[in-house]
């Protein structure tokens, strides 16, 4: 499997403790805050399958009004412009014949997934970039962007596209800054669909267990890779200090069924698709998960947002792999600005990587340059 240029110049990979899923021993003196009520967490708008099913949602195509944002939303504008992205073309033979596999978690060794926590365990405990206060470490750096960019990439059609860009750039860090040099993980969720709680991503050696709320609100990991976590971006727009909860609900984790995904990856424009993803599948993990991870601006607080995310990226390669103009040369639906998505469209990251546009990025497979790494991955399945 070819590794990125990138990790020719990266240290080595970091090497955590082992106890208690490679998280190291807390700080003394500084007790981790309690869990915050789920009243304080702005949850995602759903959609049912039977309403997907008969295109509820296509009469008001992302029509929800627009949740309050961040009052620095706007720092970075709302990226509708067309701009020329650094970038620099590839072959995309090349990346096609030897791309970067994303492996499904069961395929994982015990191994891999150490160093995968352990990866992002790391990224937490080096110092931010100060560009995002109050991100008090370089982990946070990326969810904040995510808070104040939330009303320009939720709730319109760059939501998927947006995110398949923000996946990555966080895959860049783990291996630029924290060494990680193993395949990319992805989860697939239709296998756990129902029963979160007992699947081997939230054993304590891992993400930590997915424990029942208690007294309606979440319970604070206290197991795992990220027992102990103080989080300090979120909940909604505010930036509160609490700590890493979870509450699940499965009869809204078992929403993210192969049927759902097979309902919305029917539909024939990308429009239509993420209109039924985001509310449908996508929406009922967050929910579901709970607390932290239902939390519209802030759920990447909650590291397991990245292994839904590569859930939701697959089932839109899957969707694009009925048809080669879906992932080169297609793409509709208008931003929250309502101006038409359109390739040369902007896909901004406030700095933490270069920006691109959406040509760059629709084909994973396209093999364009974006910072001096080439992107081109695909699924294993």
């Amino acid at each position: 499997m070819r590794l990125p240029l990138v990790l020719l110049f990266a240290a080595s990979a970091v090497s955590l403790p082992q106890g208690n899923g490679g998280k190291p021993p807390a700080p003394p003196g500084k007790p981790v805050p309690g869990p915050l009520p789920n009243s304080a967490f702005p949850t995602f708008d759903t959609i049912s399958l039977d309403d997907a099913r008969e295109g509820v949602d296509l009469l008001t195509l992302f029509g929800s009004p627009n949740r309050t944002s961040a009052p620095d939303v706007q720092t970075f504008g709302i990226g509708d412009e067309d701009e020329e992205p650094a970038f620099t073309a590839l072959d995309a033979a090349s990346c096609q014949a030897n791309p970067h596999v994303r492996l499904e978690w069961r395929r994982y060794s015990s191994s891999d997934k150490l160093a995968f926590v352990n990866s992002i365990r790391c990224l937490m405990n080096r110092p931010p970039s100060g560009n995002f206060p109050p991100a008090t470490n370089r982990y946070e750096d990326l969810v904040r962007v995510h808070q104040m960019w939330m009303p320009n990439i939720h709730n319109n059609a760059k939501f998927l596209i947006w995110h398949r860009y923000y996946l990555w750039v966080f895959e860049q860090l783990l291996r630029t800054e924290c060494g990680f040099n193993r395949a990319f993980p992805w989860w697939d969720e239709t296998l756990d669909a129902g029963r979160f709680a007992q699947s081997d991503i939230f054993s304590p050696s891992y993400f930590g267990s997915l424990p029942r709320p208690v007294n309606g609100q979440g319970v604070c990991v206290t197991n795992g890779a990220f027992a102990g976590v103080t989080l300090n971006i979120g909940p909604g727009t505010s930036n509160v200090p609490h700590c890493l909860s979870r509450g699940v609900d499965e009869s809204l984790t078992a929403q993210a069924n192969q049927g759902f995904v097979n309902t919305c990856n029917s539909r024939s424009t990308y429009a239509s698709m993420s209109s039924c993803a985001e509310p449908g599948p996508h929406a009922y993990t967050h929910n579901g998960i709970g607390s932290v991870m239902s939390d519209v601006s802030a759920s990447p607080s909650d590291p397991i947002f990245w292994m839904h995310h590569s859930f939701i990226d697959h089932n839109f390669r899957i969707w694009q792999n009925a048809d080669v103009a879906r992932r080169t040369t297609t793409i509709d639906g208008t931003d929250v600005a309502g101006n038409p998505l359109t390739m040369n469209m902007g896909i901004f990251m406030a700095g933490i990587r270069p920006d691109t546009n959406i040509r760059s990025i629709l084909n994973t497979l396209g093999g364009v340059e974006i910072g001096g790494v080439p992107f081109c991955y695909r699924y294993d399945y």
